[in-house]
């Protein structure tokens, strides 16, 4: 009776099992065979293993793009996360000022950028923002007397043009991350640190950024794979089908997808594949180790803090009554 128990959980979960097996694992395994294979849109059914060439191609031939792909995926990655995490940072500390009216208002229209459908948001900046006739910056730039400008000829206006619109399609979920990291510290800590004479630069370092720390890293890492993986802003403003509008940019997605459904070399794709997954796996690891230490952190200062806070709660409210017994004073 006993052992037939112990098989139950695993009689229970064996369908999702299955599915995750189907879904997600055969997937890799057969990605990670192609990667070791010529097929290609000539060799699709008399395709021959070829050990680990296409890896090598991807990553020692330098006119391959692949080494161009990574280095531009990982600018495109850092620069949007240096300025998404400050961009937010501090949009959020404005929206938590004290006397701010019509807040609730500010978070409604911030959330529209993030719940419109990203398909639809970059086509309306392409067209109605980007293009060189009647995008609207070219109108005002026209209206102020400076030439028209094709942001999406060459690399690095395309590269800025795309930056800003995932910026404008990604800020949203941070500020409302930091708005609520930034809502769930007691305001007495604020109390006590203007007490001791602290200012904003004071307070927001020894305070708000060592606690919202461990509930901001989940959101950081999630939006940095994102970001990292990122494929639909390149290919939707700078390349459809293989026509690019003028600059070449390539992230490591791009490649990729270049290579399976415009070059139709699929051996090369899969291996670009697998080391793209090769590399999100590795990148997983050290930021859970991180999380990790992070949360063991911030568990651990708010214990020192909390002290802190309940010593100066107590002179606070010694001030008030001593205050209070004062005037009592005076009116008798």
């Amino acid at each position: 009776m006993k052992g037939k128990k112990k098989y139950l959980p695993w009689l229970y979960s064996s369908p999702a099992l299955v599915l995750i097996g189907i879904i997600i694992v055969f997937p890799i395994f057969y990605t990670g065979f192609i990667s070791l294979t010529n097929m290609n849109l000539f060799h699709w059914m008399d395709y021959r293993v070829i050990g680990l060439g296409n890896f090598k191609r991807a990553l020692f031939k330098v006119d391959s793009g692949f080494l161009k792909a990574i280095l531009v995926t990982l600018v495109w990655t850092a620069f949007n996360m240096v300025l998404q995490m400050a961009m937010a940072y501090f949009i959020a500390l404005g929206l938590n000022a004290p006397g701010l009216k019509a807040r609730r208002l500010y978070k409604t229209l911030l959330m529209f950028p993030w719940a419109m459908p990203a398909y639809v948001s970059i086509l309306l900046w392409r067209v109605g923002m980007y293009n060189t006739e009647f995008g609207l910056i070219n109108k005002f730039g026209s209206m102020l007397g400076l030439p028209k400008m094709n942001f999406l000829s060459e690399n690095i206006p395309a590269f800025l043009s795309c930056l800003a619109l995932n910026l404008w399609m990604a800020l949203p979920f941070m500020i409302m991350m930091f708005d609520g990291a930034l809502q769930s510290i007691d305001k007495c800590y604020y109390e006590s640190a203007r007490l001791d004479g602290a200012g904003f630069l004071q307070q927001n370092i020894n305070i708000t950024i060592p606690f919202i720390k461990p509930i901001m890293a989940p959101a950081v890492i999630m939006t940095t794979f994102t970001t990292f993986k990122q494929f639909d802003i390149f290919y939707l403003l700078t390349m459809q089908k293989g026509a690019y509008s003028g600059a070449t940019l390539q992230t490591i997605i791009t490649y990729a997808h270049q290579n399976a459904f415009v070059s139709n070399n699929y051996g090369l794709s899969s291996a670009v594949s697998i080391i793209i997954f090769g590399i999100i796996i590795v990148l997983s690891l050290f930021t859970n180790r991180g999380v990790r230490e992070e949360q063991a952190a911030g568990s651990a200062k708010p214990t020192r803090v909390k002290y802190r806070q309940k010593k100066s709660a107590v002179d606070i409210r010694r001030r008030r009554n001593v205050r209070g017994n004062e005037d009592k004073h005076e009116k008798i």
